[in-house]
């Protein structure tokens, strides 16, 4: 039987991710039998507050990707708006291709098929860098973010940071 599309690509970008590393973070398979679930380590943006943190994140690939967008959630605990309290992450080039129900998003910005591991990583650690305030997943993560910034939104992240750290490398 011969491999699908879906996973030549994907050997493809995880052998080419392991020969030239790129900054910020690091990708392996969680179950080497299983190109479609990845482990990444996301190491914090520096000058930001979440520099020094060491977060863990699954990638799960449909079958048919690059047609439909990986799902990515944070198996770390963070404070951010952009991902929810489950850990889910919620950026534009995530989510489905095409037109955006609620006329927010344009369809350039969502997902679409020349995206890589690599595009996705670099795209979550701008998130980090830069959050999206306007389109929450965490409402109250937003909230904070907007109105006490430099307050209990630093302390949470900071919070999350030493955890991050305490539990990187279990």
């Amino acid at each position: 039987m011969t491999e699908p599309q879906s996973a030549l690509l994907l050997r493809r970008q995880l052998a080419e991710l392991n020969k030239n590393p790129v900054e910020g973070f690091s990708a392996g398979l969680i179950d080497d039998n299983d190109l479609y679930r990845w482990e990444v380590l996301i190491i914090g943006p520096p000058d930001t507050l979440y520099e020094g943190g060491v977060f863990k994140a699954h990638l799960t690939f449909p079958k048919d990707y690059p047609l439909r967008p990986p799902k990515m959630k944070f198996i770390t605990e963070i404070w951010h708006p952009n991902v929810d309290k489950n850990g889910d992450v919620c950026i534009s080039i995530l989510h489905e291709p095409g037109e955006d129900k609620y006329g927010y998003e344009k369809p350039e910005e969502r997902w679409l098929p020349i995206h890589t591991v690599e595009t996705i990583m670099i795209s979550v650690i701008s998130m980090l860098a830069d959050p999206n305030g306007d389109s929450p997943a965490n409402v109250d993560a937003a909230k904070e973010w907007r109105e006490d910034r430099h307050g209990e939104f630093k302390r949470k992240v900071a919070r999350c940071v030493r955890n991050s750290q305490e539990t990187a490398f279990e």
